[in-house]
């Protein structure tokens, strides 16, 4: 352990009320002594709030090596960014954030011309706080949709620019926030997604209730016309996509973040885009189907109905909501998920080729095959073992396909292959150069409490092959939401390895590293099989000499942050320091704050006593037990976060703060509280990022006995 002026000795907590509330709820008596913290125009709130900021304040000047940290992650970001092109004819669209940049600007290059700043956030808004949530350019690449939000909230506004004058054409539209933009031909009108205004909703659900409309550029949002989402479920999430030559429109629908959606298309040539006539091709089917139409006239069909690792069909559009028209193209893997595909056919090509994507076991693969019988011809080399994503192509077709590719030592690059000779070349890398240091991954294998197989990656300098003495570890996890966990460029990484420590990824269920049958053994009423999982790596790493409970720290964000919560409830002994971001925590009330209601389909539902039962059965802020030696735990949380709402690590804090009164000052670790103004849950600016990260780190490396 470290030593110094950080240790848990000299803290005094701020003094935090203690309700004596306990509820009836669905049957359940249910605690909650710290719900006055919900209270967002309390004093007494606003008064414990700033005596935490103070208390990590000057905890966090005394931690070793956190200025240097921060500064060596500083340097590893500075290998800047780039994107894959999005292609209008000789056009091409994409992102860069060069060295030394707060954000990435968006760019236009046309052939072998200069490329010109379209969007430069820090140009909008030196403060570093404005943020690029989302871009789409017309179909011929005269005009720019993008979004733009403040301050962390993501509370995107929808604009237009004429990208040759650089002139807001119309916009802004409010209320955009997870919107995409499907434009006709011709760049008139575009449709898109967009909340109800609150006075039009019920208190407490402005950020429900959304429509799809058609916008004509020019013309008032208000005068919108709606398309479709009246009457449905207020949680509901839609996309909504328009063939390259105009003629199809496809709508798609999921309640909150369920992993099955609705499917709609209508002919554009032969209804009024205005009020399309709608068909579909999927509805009450426990599946997620994605469709988009083929240059050749038939449609593909991306789904995991029948096959939860993916698989592409086609079919004709006259008849694509019989299922049992659909024919297979490429067929499921039995062990390798589908992730995306390309389609090259251009008039150059002796045969029209399809590029599919995978991961297996969280490694991506890229096959190639026939398209017109989804033969496999060959496999495109990758440099290495990492996660490779972005496939596309022109959107007229041709035989050029661009993706990005990236490893734990390796920043983003944009690869390009070339299907008339199977050639692979490197079209952009990263803008900046660094000296990135040695490490080696190596996938290990382990068994959870249940026997079920699960992987990890463990990240380390040296060889690799095997430990070399244990060692401080920092342990990551997410395991939800269908999300996998990938190799990718991670300065916090590279700068905790190359002090000394062993960093571990590890691929529990509720992510999509093995299809959606992994997804849903981590949901619901099996959530806890993600924190067994989870526990079960720790275990793993200390049985097989990579560190020791009392060198073992673990880290995770958002439903990450709930993972590690419940982990430090359930395994105290377990773990020596929790980095617990953005976290949900009280699963009783949850859905009362941010998105929740959204995120129902994935946890349960609090108004379900059997569902409640589940909830309450690993919810962290309800088994927090006076006494207990826990870990040293830090909350970050961020005052703008508009998914997760702080008031989970505030309660939680509190609850710690009195539990680890009672332990003995031999054996109690400190629980603190980092807050940070005007970010969100998702994009910020570099600085932030590295400050961020220099304190988590130094937090981790002290309770670890990692010496910086």
């Amino acid at each position: 352990m470290g030593t110094g002026k950080a240790d848990m000795t000299e803290l005094r907590y701020p003094a935090a009320r203690r309700l004596d509330l306990t509820e009836d709820i669905g049957g359940f008596r249910v605690s909650d002594p710290y719900r006055w913290l919900e209270d967002t125009a309390s004093d007494e709130r606003t008064a414990w709030l700033a005596a935490q900021t103070e208390l990590f304040g000057t905890y966090r000047e005394e931690l070793p090596g956190r200025d240097r940290l921060s500064a060596q992650v500083r340097e590893l970001l500075g290998t800047g960014h780039v994107g894959t092109p999005a292609w209008r004819g000789e056009r091409y669209f994409f992102t860069r954030r060069d060295p030394g940049a707060e954000h990435g600007a968006l760019y236009l290059q046309t052939g072998d011309g200069p490329a010109r700043v379209l969007i430069d956030p820090m140009a909008i808004d030196p403060s570093g706080l404005t943020t690029l949530d989302a871009w789409q350019p017309d179909k011929e690449g005269r005009l720019l949709a993008y979004q733009l939000s403040e301050g962390g909230d993501e509370e995107s506004l929808l604009r237009v620019m004429d990208v040759t004058t650089g002139s807001v054409a119309d916009g802004p539209i409010d209320r955009c926030r997870y919107s995409n933009v499907a434009w006709l031909p011709g760049g008139k009108a575009f449709y898109y997604t967009r909340r109800l205004p609150p006075e039009a909703v019920p208190d407490g659900e402005s950020q429900y209730h959304r429509r799809v409309y058609l916008h004509q550029i020019g013309t008032p949002p208000d005068e919108d016309t709606l398309i479709f989402g009246a009457g449905r479920e207020k949680t509901n999430y839609y996309g909504v996509s328009v063939s390259r030559d105009g003629r199809w429109l496809f709508i798609s629908v999921s309640r909150g973040t369920a992993p099955r959606n609705d499917l709609w298309i209508a002919d554009l040539s032969e209804s009024d885009p205005a009020a399309p006539d709608l068909r579909v091709i999927q509805e009450g089917v426990d599946a997620q189907t994605g469709v988009r139409a083929g240059r050749d006239g038939r449609l593909y069909v991306f789904t995991d109905l029948g096959a939860p690792r993916g698989r592409i069909a086609v079919a004709d559009p006259a008849s694509a909501g019989d299922h049992s028209t659909w024919r297979d193209l490429i067929a499921e893997d039995p062990e390798a998920v589908l992730s995306g595909y390309a389609i090259l056919d251009g008039a150059e090509l002796e045969r029209p080729v399809l590029l599919a994507g995978w991961t297996r076991h969280a490694l991506s693969e890229i096959t190639v095959h026939d398209l017109a019988t989804g033969s496999r011809a060959g496999q495109v080399p990758l440099p290495g073992l990492g996660t490779a994503g972005g496939l596309g192509e022109r959107p007229e077709g041709g035989h050029e396909a661009w993706f990005a590719y990236t490893d734990y030592t390796t920043s983003s690059v944009v690869l390009r292959f070339d299907a008339r000779d199977s050639s692979v070349t490197t079209w952009a890398a990263a803008p900046g150069s660094v000296q990135v240091p040695a490490v080696t991954a190596r996938q290990v294998t382990y068994q959870s409490k249940d026997g079920t197989t699960v992987r990890m990656l463990v990240i380390s300098s040296g060889s690799g092959d095997s430990p070399e003495g244990p060692r401080p570890t920092i342990l990551y996890g997410y395991g939800g939401f269908d999300i996998s966990l990938t190799p990718a460029y991670s300065p916090n990484i590279l700068t905790w390895v190359s002090a000394g420590g062993v960093y571990a990824v590890a691929n529990l269920r509720g992510g999509n590293e093995e299809g959606e049958e992994w997804h849903r053994a981590g949901m619901l009423d099996r959530k806890q099989n993600v924190f067994d999982d989870f526990h079960a790596a720790a275990e793993t790493l200390i049985r097989d000499g990579w560190t020791t409970p009392g060198q073992l720290a673990i880290s995770g964000g958002s439903n990450g942050g709930l993972l590690v919560g419940a982990a430090l409830t359930q395994r105290p002994d377990l773990y020596a320091a929790v980095i617990c971001s953005a976290p949900l925590l009280d699963m009783v009330r949850y859905e009362r704050f941010g998105l929740g209601q959204t995120w129902n389909v994935e946890y349960g539902t609090a108004a379900d006593p059997g569902q409640l039962g589940w909830l309450l059965s690993y919810s962290p802020y309800h088994h927090v037990v006076p006494g207990t030696a826990y870990p040293a735990v830090l909350f970050t949380v961020f005052t703008s976060d508009t998914r997760v709402d702080p008031v989970h690590a505030y309660k939680m804090c509190a609850a710690l703060q009195y539990a680890v009164a009672g332990v003995s000052p031999g054996q109690a670790r400190p629980v603190l509280l980092r807050m940070e103004d005007q970010v969100g849950h998702g994009a910020r600016a570099v600085s932030r990022m590295a400050g961020l990260a220099g304190d988590t780190l130094a937090f981790a490396a002290h309770h670890t006995g990692l010496r910086i």
